[in-house]
């Protein structure tokens, strides 16, 4: 199958007019979108194809409640109020689901004993998968709203006890609210960024 441009209506959805919103539409989200969310980002690449994303997605009131304490002041009202907050984290423990995610070779032996690669294959991995999510958010027409003003100890204790691993960033999902965004920050240019050898 040869890959096509995307139109422009999905480049828009995906990048251009995409935001990352503060605050949210009274409208459900479902846990049958979650999960598509979900079944669209796993499928982005990682290596070995190793997958250290763990997710915790917060729903009710009781639960964003508790985590809103663990927030920055100015990120606590995003989060209260968005229909899902995901708490994206990645485990270092993900060699062991290499051999049935990758059968083809022992993956598993070459991070065992090796505390290193293990760190930086899982916060690489691990930041791509994030990544992926918040655009699997938008490709499944939602809006996402990342936050990194947060208690990332606290957080961890209280969502993922007795987790071999650590917490990255939190992501508001729902339908964004217009109102709650500024006007679009500057990107820098290609020459600024690129250089062409």
């Amino acid at each position: 199958m040869e890959n096509s441009i995307l139109d422009q209506q999905a480049l828009d959805q995906l990048f251009l007019t995409a935001r990352s919103f503060n605050g949210w539409q009274s409208r459900d989200v479902s846990e049958e979108q979650i999960r598509a969310i979900y079944d669209l980002a796993k499928m982005g690449p990682t290596s070995a194809n190793c997958s250290p994303m763990r997710i915790i997605l917060v729903r009710s009131e009781p639960e964003k409640e508790r985590l809103a304490t663990m927030l920055d002041k100015a990120n606590q009202k995003k989060s209260l109020t968005a229909p899902y907050v995901a708490i994206l984290a990645h485990t270092r423990k993900f060699y062991e689901d290499l051999p049935r995610l990758f059968p083809h070779a022992d993956a598993k032996s070459w991070f065992i004993g090796n505390d290193a690669k293990i760190e930086e294959t899982m916060w690489r991995n691990g930041t791509l998968q994030c990544a992926y999510f918040m655009m699997a958010v938008r490709a499944m027409g939602l809006d996402c709203g990342p936050v990194s003003g947060f208690n990332k100890a606290k957080v961890k204790e209280a969502f993922f006890p007795d987790f071999d691993g650590d917490v990255n960033f939190i992501c508001n999902i729902g339908y964004g609210d217009p109102a709650s965004i500024f006007p679009r920050l500057p990107r820098l240019e290609f020459e600024e960024v690129c250089k062409i050898v």
